[in-house]
């Protein structure tokens, strides 16, 4: 537990990290359902709320709920794809989605809170090889996101050259405070870097106050806002599927958290981090919430700074849980313009795939089967990160697509597969068991430290 000063400002550092990762899927939903401005802003208030309440779960635990590691929850981005498709599907009464959304969410959170304990069976496929390729994916395929930042709104246009400055900025403004500062001001030069990245955005007319003078003080989230929770076979099925996209990445999320933070994720952590992904899951809908999963983000910020104190993140749970029941407070987070976390972006999301390649270092790349399942697993993950449109005009069922739509959940699952031929059913007499120990069995401690 850090002193009460250190601890918030480490936990708003987090908040600057995750909150774009939060607010961004029910904005991109609440456009597609055509919901007012009003009602967008609560369906914002919402997302924080229920960010900040899984987020609590999981750093703090409740009996064995929750991993009570540094881990942000909040609305993975995995099911902007399925409820589009899910509003698309109730015709020309587009509003009537997000009570069906609801419904799907609920049934598929109780359904992963109870495959919890069977599905954290799954890490002893995780060894280095299948875990460092992984790893490395979360961060290549978060990348696109901070260059999403920096581009702006209208990516089909050329970007800005005042984006492109910020970002810059900000990025050398990161990259000296972490060289010249030492201590507490070194670990929290992300935020630092933010705060002046903004400031320098205010004469170039890239801050907008306008949600700031439009928000209102105090709102709460109530329940069922939009409309009790209705329950369609095809909704419950298609949010089935994301749950277990999203329990498959926050399995390797917490693999990759271990590593950096020096305590291996075993199975017992895992399930007590599903529990608190799937039951935060289950309960979100009561406040107009949706489907939570761990936030690869802010692994590569406990990665920079090394506070590896889940304190820090429970005062950002607390924090988010503040931002949803007060949204003048929540649009200050958001005047921080997107180039600006563009920029900071570059350096947190790098860190963590260049901590995978640490992994990936020791297991046993020297081994030619190990080399061939790493680069085969990094491709497929690569194809949703260069081309997002690349499985649209194929005859893929939609329920696998969004599996492969995932680069970290394709990827990992040709890892998993690949570790499986190469180094169990495909291994041959004679091979050293040394080589054949580096892509099979448990995760390897040696290569944590």
């Amino acid at each position: 537990m850090l002193p009460p000063g250190r601890l918030l400002a480490s936990g708003l550092q987090h908040v600057a990290a995750s909150y774009a990762g939060v607010v961004a899927p029910p904005l991109v939903l609440g456009a597609a359902v055509g919901l007012s401005p009003r009602d967008l802003t609560f369906l914002v208030g919402a997302a924080l709320f229920t960010a900040g309440i899984a987020t609590l779960l999981q750093t703090l635990g409740l009996w064995r709920i929750g991993a009570r590691m540094p881990f942000v929850n909040g609305v993975s981005f995995a099911g902007v794809a399925p409820m589009i498709a899910i509003v698309d599907a109730q015709g020309g009464d587009r509003t009537r989605a997000l009570p069906v959304i609801f419904g799907g969410v609920i049934v598929a959170g109780v359904l992963g809170f109870v495959l919890a304990p069977y599905f954290c069976r799954l890490v002893r496929f995780f060894p280095p090889i299948v875990s460092g390729t992984v790893i490395t994916l979360i961060g290549i395929t978060l990348l696109p996101v901070s260059f999403g930042w920096i581009q702006g709104s209208r990516p089909e246009r050329p970007t800005p050259i005042t984006n492109l400055a910020l970002a810059a900025a900000t990025l050398v403004i990161v990259l000296v405070l972490r060289r010249v500062l030492r201590g507490f001001l070194q670990q929290i030069a992300i935020l630092l870097g933010l705060v002046a990245g903004t400031l320098i955005a205010i004469p170039a007319g890239a801050v907008d106050f306008a949600a700031t003078r439009q928000a209102g003080l105090v709102g709460f989230p109530t329940p069922f806002h939009f409309g009790g929770p209705e329950f369609q076979l095809s909704a419950i099925i298609s949010m089935c599927i994301l749950m277990l996209v999203c329990m498959t990445e926050s399995t390797a999320d917490m693999l990759a958290l271990g590593v950096i933070v020096g305590r291996p994720a075993d199975e017992r952590t895992i399930a007590a981090g599903l529990r608190a992904d799937t039951l935060s899951s289950a309960v979100s809908p009561l406040f107009n919430g949706f489907a939570n999963s761990a936030f690869a983000q802010n692994i590569g910020l406990v990665a920079i700074t090394r506070v590896r104190s889940r304190f820090t993140v429970a005062a950002c749970g607390a924090m988010f849980i503040v931002l949803g029941l007060s949204p003048v407070f929540a649009s200050l987070i958001a005047v921080v313009p997107q180039p600006v976390l563009g920029g900071a972006g570059i350096v947190l999301f790098g860190t963590v795939a260049a901590s995978g390649v640490k992994v990936l270092l020791g297991a046993g790349l020297e081994k030619a089967d190990n080399l061939l399942i790493a680069a085969t697993s990094l491709g497929m993950g690569m194809i949703p990160v260069v081309s997002r449109t690349f499985y649209d005009n194929t005859a893929i069922p939609e329920s696998l697509k969004i599996i492969l739509d995932s680069g970290v959940s394709a990827g990992c699952l040709t890892a998993v597969v690949l570790n499986l031929v190469f180094n169990h059913f495909g291994r041959r007499r004679g091979e050293g068991e040394g080589a054949a120990e580096a892509g099979a069995g448990e995760p390897s401690v040696t290569a944590t430290h």
